[in-house]
């Protein structure tokens, strides 16, 4: 297990990543994807079972961004975690680049499902743990969903259907940051109660500080020793955490930073590079 510095500089390292691709980019969505970076930082460095030199392995842990727009939070750790050169972050969302604005498994090592179709990606987790059953395996499968992501009426198809098969190997995220691109979610349409829904659908539910490693890790072990139900872990985030001008503004759901903006954001994250 990782110390809490540890985990600290690579969120660092992360959030400098989203910040700096985007900028170059011109375009993207920051807001969700530094709100989530802590529980990729759990996930991919010390949680799940993964291995860039293996990226095929049949026992391998499962990972699905259900909140697709959020690729370069992903992208980041995949790179950190040795799956492609660091330096080709740099071509997010560029003619002929691998790193599109959404993820791609075709292209891009890593990757289990391509998303992007809000719904579509906690629907691809569901059949994942349905396959590890059938096969016998002891993987486990993640996924991320946004809060107003919630609203889309597949993702309750799916939950029915993840309680249904008593799915206990699958633990999904909801990264509860209270902000879509049109606003809030509770003016635009509201999802909650959004642990009282998942129990009504038959989830195990746990509520958790996203931005708290140790909750993030007690939470992960929770889910893990229960039997007989897929587990939600509702993470109360900040959207934007980390850039003081970008937190809790839903203008930067999908506007990228200028330069100058960038180089704000990179000293106060903790570096200028």
């Amino acid at each position: 297990m990782n110390n809490k510095k540890t985990l600290e500089e690579i969120s660092k390292l992360m959030r400098k990543d989203i910040v700096s691709m985007l900028t170059e980019s011109a375009s993207g969505h920051p807001g969700g994807s530094l709100s989530i970076v802590d529980i990729l930082a759990v996930l991919f460095f010390e949680e799940m079972n993964i291995d860039s030199s293996k990226v095929n392995d049949p026992n391998r842990d499962r990972f699905v961004l259900s909140k697709g727009h959020a690729a370069p939070a992903l992208y980041s750790a995949l790179a950190r975690k040795g799956y492609f050169d660091v330096e080709e972050l740099n071509t997010l969302r560029k003619i002929n680049s691998r790193l599109q604005g959404h993820p791609n498994m075709n292209d891009i090592p890593g990757i289990d499902m391509s998303t992007g179709s809000l719904g579509q990606g906690i629907s691809a987790a569901v059949g994942m743990s349905i396959a590890g059953k059938l096969d016998k395996k002891d993987y486990r499968v993640f996924t991320i969903l946004g809060d107003g992501e919630l609203e889309e009426g597949q993702v309750w198809e799916a939950a029915m259907s993840a309680a249904h098969y008593k799915l206990d190997n699958l633990t999904a995220f909801v990264d509860n940051n209270g902000l879509q691109i049109d606003g809030n979610i509770e003016d635009v349409m509201n999802p909650g109660p959004i642990d009282k829904k998942f129990e009504a659908f038959g989830w195990n539910v746990l509520t958790i500080d996203g931005h708290n490693y140790d909750e993030i890790r007690d939470a992960i072990s929770k889910a893990k020793q229960v039997k007989g139900q897929p587990t939600v872990i509702v993470c109360n985030t900040i959207k934007g955490k980390g850039v003081s001008f970008m937190e809790n503004q839903a203008g930067w759901h999908g506007n990228a930073p200028s330069k100058e903006q960038c180089e704000q954001a990179l000293k106060e994250i903790g570096g200028e590079n």
